[in-house]
């Protein structure tokens, strides 16, 4: 991200002297891969918080046409409350395009995998849902190497 130098600007140039600030380095223009990630973080961020959004809406029973939350056996509401916390922290995260971001939407994404294959009776997939979120993963491991390497 962006580093702050310290400028000297005071009487002699010495530290604590003066009008010390400190200032934002100028960086380099983005272009490119970067550009490029930064978005597919954006996107895929307003889809993780839709996702978010939705177990919330099934917590609070305002799902038309859904069982009561209520009603769920309890291995299910813990899915669904522990998907609702972690995409929304993915969601910000990744709209914040930081590191950690990409970390919890990572656990979030592969968890979501895992458990559809490993239990789909708690979490069911169609399974072109599983190969879309599969390909997101994928196309986000792709792009961070392809603006990793353009950096250098």
């Amino acid at each position: 991200m962006r580093s702050l130098t310290k400028v000297g600007g005071g009487r002699g140039g010495r530290a604590g002297e003066g009008d010390d600030r400190i200032e934002r380095s100028p960086r380099p223009p983005q272009t490119g891969w970067d550009v490029v990630l930064v978005w597919f973080m954006r996107l895929t961020a307003l889809i993780w918080l839709a996702k978010a959004v939705a177990n919330w809406a099934s917590i609070v029973d305002v799902l038309p046409g859904a069982a009561p939350f209520a009603t769920e056996p309890v291995p299910r509401q813990t899915v669904i409350v522990y998907f609702a916390v972690i995409d929304a922290m993915a969601a910000v995260g990744l709209w914040l395009t930081s590191a950690w971001g990409g970390v919890v939407w990572l656990l979030a994404a592969t968890s979501a995998l895992t458990l559809a294959l490993l239990t789909p009776h708690l979490l069911p997939m169609s399974v072109p849902h599983l190969v879309l979120q599969a390909s997101i993963v994928t196309i986000y491991f792709v792009l961070s190497w392809l603006a990793a390497r353009e950096i250098r």
